[in-house]
């Protein structure tokens, strides 16, 4: 997929719309492991293969909700270039959901649609519905409403 350009001054024609799918991207073990060594989180369900294989639901170890979470950056960054924001910053996120697992190897995508544009001083905010889906699985991985703040 080809990288969108979004002019600061134009996002309030995209609201309700949905403006970008990012391409797949892979969930790998070693990424699962690097994130639990970052987090401190060293659950076995994402660390331990072999007894994820045998005690696991999912037959396997899977993705800490925040790793799947903490890849938006990439994927937005991947999806949707902004014209004219000199620097963006997290704010923060609404209603965050972690409604499917992320199993090892899975391919992830995200759906960006803006819900809300606003005024703040030097830029803007964004508030973007996100739909994280993971191939061949119909329910979601993750669903919430991530703010930006947006700075000319």
């Amino acid at each position: 997929m080809s990288k969108i350009t979004l002019h600061l001054a134009d996002l309030p024609q995209w609201v309700g719309k949905e403006v970008a799918v990012s391409d797949w991207l892979v969930i790998t073990q070693a990424r699962i492991d690097r994130f639990a060594e970052a987090a401190g989180d060293h659950q076995w369900i994402h660390v331990d293969t072999e007894r994820a294989a045998t005690e696991s639901p999912y037959g396997g170890t899977i993705a800490h909700g925040f790793l799947t979470l903490s890849v938006l950056s990439q994927l937005l960054g991947e999806t949707i270039e902004f014209d004219g924001r000199r620097m963006g910053i997290n704010y923060g996120v609404n209603r965050l959901r972690f409604t499917g697992p992320v199993p090892a190897g899975s391919r992830v995508r995200a759906r960006f649609q803006l819900g809300a544009v606003e005024p703040i001083e030097g830029g803007v905010q964004t508030a973007w519905h996100v739909t994280v889906e993971r191939e061949g699985e119909s329910k979601p991985a993750l669903i919430t409403e991530w703010l930006i703040r947006h700075y000319a």
